[in-house]
């Protein structure tokens, strides 16, 4: 038995969803996303929840049972309160601001760095040494805020670059005299 697999996810107030066939979309106050399941689930709403039941006692159906459910209540998540990562800029002289659509990065290269934003995800620079990434795909909030982490990873010495809020750095030692 999936323990993931076998509770239903309940609707919040202000989402609804509907399945046809083996699509479900749930529509809700930031927008509507869809997801589709394998043959090896079944999908149905009761009692303002979606649940999820695996078609069979193969492995393969009990994988799909718990990853179909979370890829579900991700939906919900989503549409709902939507997704936010948010990264830290530690360095002397780097910092992050906003020009329309681009996040220019300030990250001690000889060059600005200019990230274009994808459509479906919002970023923003509060403060210099702060960058926020909200959208409601989950996938997406995420890939974004990594592909902006990886123009200067954070570095075990001084503890320099982009990381995540919260994210901690194993520091190292320089070398002895």
């Amino acid at each position: 038995m999936s323990r993931i697999g076998k509770r239903p996810v309940p609707l919040p107030s202000g989402a609804e969803a509907s399945i046809s066939g083996q699509k479900v979309t749930i529509k809700g106050p930031k927008g509507t996303r869809d997801f589709t399941a394998t043959d090896d689930v079944t999908l149905a709403i009761a009692d303002n929840a979606v649940t999820v039941t695996p078609r069979g006692k193969s492995k393969r159906a009990r994988q799909q049972w718990g990853m179909a459910r979370t890829m579900v209540e991700n939906l919900v998540t989503g549409v709902t309160t939507g997704f936010k990562k948010e990264l830290e800029i530690t360095g002397v002289g780097y910092r992050a601001q906003m020009q329309g659509n681009t996040l220019k990065l300030a990250l001690g290269y000889s060059h600005d760095v200019n990230f274009e934003v994808p459509e479906g995800v919002t970023v923003t620079a509060p403060k210099q040494t702060d960058i926020v990434v909200e959208g409601i795909d989950q996938q997406l909030v995420g890939q974004v805020a990594a592909n902006i982490r990886e123009w200067r990873s954070p570095e075990p010495y001084k503890g320099k670059g982009i990381r995540y809020k919260g994210e901690f750095i194993f520091r190292k030692e320089g070398k002895k005299k």
